[in-house]
């Protein structure tokens, strides 16, 4: 399993959709097409550096851990 990142660009509309640690983005309108680019974007990649190359780039957290701030109190002391 893969964790994509959505980024909403607020200006121009739409999405940019990328993996962590891997240099390959996809961009669209939707989040759907955003991510269908970047699966033609991973694809390439891993055309051009093999498939190797793309797995040890992969840093995968042992753990993921949500925790609810408020960040307006942290920075009252």
């Amino acid at each position: 399993m893969v964790a994509i990142e959505l980024i909403p660009d607020p200006q121009l509309g739409g999405f940019t959709a990328r993996v962590r640690d891997i240099p390959a983005y996809g961009e669209g309108e939707t989040e759907e097409a955003a991510i269908a680019d970047l699966r033609e974007a991973m694809c390439a990649y891993i055309e051009a550096f093999g498939l190797e190359d793309a797995l040890a780039r992969l840093s995968v957290p042992s753990e993921i851990r949500r925790v609810e701030w408020d960040l307006a109190e942290l920075t009252r002391g």
